[in-house]
Parts: structure tokens; C-alpha cells; sequence
């Protein structure tokens, strides 16, 4: 447990290099619809919603919410443009939201938790409208992405204060992409200096956004797709078993021998991509907010 907090620093330096960290922004996503869901300043934060074909408002559908990786540092929400369309053939609301970032908006990590909420609020809040249950609302995402998924989940802090408490800011759900979950500090007087760095991008002592800190009973059911060579993999067993001491539903889907962002679109040739995103529809669809059997072959036959 002493290196979660190390590695977590190590995370918010080698993942602004990754492929969809750096690349389409702003992004470019067609079939989807925007949504402003929060302004800050002079800066507009969009939802972009991918709806099922013939989607009316008047429905009543499950809805998820996405939220990219990049350290909370830079990312694109076209990082899980796919997995939206997908989801939607399915029959699902899919959701890839924006939020603020460090290269863009000189923000801290505590930040795009406070972002996250506003966003899974915002979506509860417009059900009527986007044609969604509000009470079967999947929060996701991936690395620090995850991070934020997790922390709407399951941290009760960070709500705006400008916002309704009457509508809750927590998920019914998480499906997680090898997150960062837990931030326990070291012991060791060497790695508590490595780690002081940590402090400074989250903006609060890190112990306040580490889901695995936060563990109570009662939490939404959670599925964790991380592959066995994953640096945040002891983190990330360290939130599992509290989660599952506390009564929780959490599942861990291992992929052996995978590094961080193995999930990815267009990695390889995407037969892992399509393997997680198999496995995200069963969790969901065990949920029952989906129907029948996967067709993630069928859908990404074509391209």
C-alpha cells in the first residue's frame, strides 16, 4: 500500500503523453447532441449525448455517463465516443462529458471532482428532458476519468454549492476503466517527499478524493475492468476488498498482462476494446438496464 500515492503521481505524468490525452480537442462528435451543463466563468462545460435510434423524450432509459482520462491534466471526451455509440445501439443514453483540466483551465484534480457531480446532477436534473430514468444513471470512465466516475460515487464532499441538494450528485452505478482509486499515503519518509507533488495537482490533501478512503455500505453495485501489469492494480485491489467488506457489489474484470489504457479504441486490433466493452454490457445488462446479449461484434463488424 505505501506506493498507491507514489504511483498516482506517476500517473499524472506518463498519461498526458497517451493518444487521447493529446489529441481532438475540442472534440469532433457526430450523431451526438451537446448540451451545456455547467458555466464557470467564462468557460462552458458540454455534455455530448448519443441517443438511441427513434429516442423520444417521453421515454423512461438508462442513461451513462463517461468522463476521459489524462491525469486531470488534458484528455478528450472522444476518448469513449465509441463505447457511446455502442451503448446506444443498444438501447442506452451514452454520455461522454467535458470537463475542466489543468493544460486548459489551470484547475486542480478536486476541481474535476466538483465537475464530475455537476455533471451526473445535471443529467438526473434533465431526465424529462433527454428522455432517461433518473434513477438508473451509470457513472464511468477511464484512469483519471475513473478516478472522477468513482468519486461521484462515492464521496459526499465537493457538491457545488450553487446547485440543488435535492438532486443527488451519486450514480446508480459504476463501470470503472482502470481507475485511480486509491491515494493512501506512504509511510516512508523518502516517498512522503516523492508524494508532496500529489497534494499540489489535487488541491486537497489527496486522502479527500480517494474513493478507497470513502468506503461505506450502501454504495452503488461496481464493475473494474484493469489489466494485471497496471501500475494503480494494487490501488485498485485495496478498494475492492473495502468495498466488498462493506457489503458493496464489486466486480473485478483482470486482464492478464495488460498495462494501463489497454481498453482503448483502436489500440492493437481492438480485440480488447471490444472484450471490455462485452463485458460492460453484461454488467449492465445484469443491472437490467440492457437487454439480451452483447453485440459489440456485430456493431464494430464494419469498421
Amino acid at each position: 500500500m505505501i506506493r498507491h500515492l507514489t504511483l498516482c503521481l506517476a500517473i499524472l505524468t506518463c498519461l498526458t503523453a497517451t493518444t487521447y490525452a493529446q489529441r481532438n480537442y475540442p472534440p469532433e462528435l457526430p450523431g451526438s447532441q451537446s448540451y451545456i451543463y455547467k458555466t464557470v466563468g467564462d468557460v462552458k462545460l458540454p455534455l455530448y449525448v448519443y441517443s438511441p435510434k427513434d429516442h423520444q423524450a417521453t421515454d423512461h432509459t438508462p442513461c451513462i455517463v463517461f468522463f476521459f482520462g489524462g491525469g486531470w491534466a488534458n484528455g478528450s471526451p472522444q476518448q469513449f465516443e465509441q463505447q457511446c455509440q455502442y451503448l446506444a445501439s443498444r438501447g442506452m443514453v451514452a454520455i461522454t462529458a467535458d470537463y475542466r483540466v489543468a493544460s486548459r483551465h489551470g484547475v486542480k484534480a478536486v476541481d474535476c471532482v466538483k465537475d464530475a457531480k455537476s455533471a451526473i446532477r445535471w443529467v438526473r436534473e434533465h431526465a424529462s428532458e433527454l428522455g432517461i430514468d433518473p434513477d438508473k444513471v451509470v457513472a464511468s470512465g477511464g484512469s483519471a476519468g475513473g478516478h472522477l466516475a468513482a468519486c461521484a460515487g462515492v464521496i459526499t464532499e465537493f457538491d457545488e454549492p450553487t446547485e440543488s441538494a435535492n438532486i443527488s450528485s451519486r450514480p446508480n452505478a459504476m463501470v470503472l476503466f482502470n481507475p485511480a482509486v486509491s491515494f493512501t499515503p506512504p509511510t516512508d519518509p523518502v516517498r512522503k517527499k516523492q508524494a508532496e507533488g500529489l497534494a499540489n495537482r489535487t488541491g486537497v490533501p489527496p486522502e479527500q478524493i480517494s474513493p478507497a478512503h470513502h468506503v461505506v455500505k450502501d454504495l452503488p453495485p461496481t464493475l473494474i475492468l484493469i489489466g494485471s501489469d497496471d501500475f494503480l492494480i494494487e490501488g485498485n485491489r485495496e478498494f475492492i476488498a473495502k468495498m466488498e467488506a462493506a457489503g458493496n457489489r464489486c466486480e473485478l474484470d483482470l486482464y492478464d498482462g495488460r498495462s494501463h489504457g489497454f481498453f482503448n479504441y483502436g489500440r492493437g486490433n481492438n480485440a480488447d476494446f471490444k472484450a471490455t466493452t462485452a463485458s460492460m454490457d453484461r454488467f449492465l445488462t445484469s443491472l437490467g438496464y440492457l437487454q439480451g446479449k452483447p453485440t459489440v461484434d456485430q456493431f464494430f463488424s464494419s469498421r
